[in-house]
């Protein structure tokens, strides 16, 4: 919906009574990926697009449909021979679209206006509820509160990762749609932990970096999985870039020349986890070079290292589950338990 809520910000300045179409599902080929939204004003006007084209004019009657009888409607849409080119989608996929009017969106306009404000929200939806969910609070209802509990969790952290999907609560699939850009893991060092460190991150939905002054080895051949390769000393990136509350640090050089300069900048900044490779010997060293340098004990205490959890890890995939599993972890408070050892609720809080 981001891009077309300036638009839907004008009709309800002007009035303007509307229903919006959401990709909630796709299968296979589809051209638009959940979350791709158009709208349908009472006047017959058209923002945005679900299909690029292949089922709008479906959608756009469904649209007046729901408009004229303020009831949400879901449909399934895919090829078909008698309809293909009239009403499916001929790229071969298959896209399942909810559509609601206006009044079912709880809060719209205080929704609209984080969205447009680049502020963190979510929402949950069934056809006919919502839940609202930002970082500090949920509003609505589902109709079952361990429903809106559970449901309210998970889309909690699909928002720090800005994902959207269809999600099982209570044996219930509703859709959450976050508005939030994907939080950052930067990985410093290019070796091959690196590389186990950045898959298992682009897998948990961070946008990832690899920053390494080393050239020859800082090379998205050998990274495909991250966004971006910087050949850069890493301290002198950290300081150029944008670091913010849900940002992952794994500094993975262990070399004084390295670590002591970048750990420096790293433990000024607010983001939320920061890690550092090496053995106890070298872990200690680091603190007590860091100490020299005049980093109060404070920051000092926000420091992971060794980095990841005590899983038994030799491999750099295994290496890199036990630093996965310490982040999420941390993010959501976990403590590390064999589940079988817990007796309280998995998915705890609201």
């Amino acid at each position: 919906m981001r891009e077309i809520v300036d638009g839907l910000l004008a009709w309800r300045a002007a009035g303007v009574s509307f229903a919006v179409a959401t990709v909630v599902h796709t299968w296979r080929s589809a051209p638009r990926q959940p979350g791709a939204a158009m709208a349908v004003s009472e006047h017959g006007e058209v923002l945005g697009s679900v299909s690029g084209g292949c089922v709008e004019g479906a959608v756009y009657a469904a649209a007046q449909e729901v408009l004229e009888t303020g009831k949400s409607q879901t449909h399934t849409y895919g090829v078909s021979d008698g309809d293909a080119l009239e009403v499916g989608l001929t790229c071969g996929g298959t896209i399942e679209i909810m559509i609601q009017p206006a009044p079912a969106l709880l809060g719209l306009d205080a929704l609209l206006s984080d969205i447009s404000a680049g502020r963190p929200v979510a929402t949950v939806s069934l056809p006919d509820a919502q839940l609202v969910v930002r970082p500090d609070r949920i509003d609505g209802t589902l109709g079952d509160p361990e429903l809106d509990r559970i449901a309210g969790a998970q889309a909690r952290g699909l928002l720090a990762h800005g994902r959207s999907a269809i999600v099982t609560a209570c044996e219930r699939e509703v859709f959450v749609q976050s508005w939030a850009a994907p939080a950052r893991m930067i990985v410093f060092g290019a070796i091959d932990f690196a590389a186990a460190v950045a898959r298992i991150g682009k897998f948990l939905g961070y946008q990832v970096t690899v920053c390494d002054a080393r050239g020859v080895f800082a090379t998205p051949a050998r990274f495909p999985e991250a966004d971006e390769v910087v050949v850069q000393w890493p301290h002198r990136y950290l300081e150029s870039t944008d670091v913010d509350e849900r940002t992952v640090l794994c500094v993975l050089t262990h070399d004084p020349k390295f670590d002591i300069p970048l750990l420096q900048v790293a433990l000024r900044t607010p983001a939320r986890y920061i890690g550092a490779m090496g053995s106890r010997r070298t872990c200690d060293d680091r603190l007590t070079r860091l100490r020299e340098a005049g980093v109060p004990e404070e920051a000092l205490a926000r420091l992971r290292a060794p980095i990841g959890l005590d899983l038994g890890a030799r491999t750099p995939e295994e290496t890199a589950v036990a630093i996965a599993a310490e982040i999420v972890a941390l993010s959501w408070g976990g403590s590390g338990t064999p589940l079988t050892a817990l007796t309280a609720p998995i998915h705890g809080g609201s």
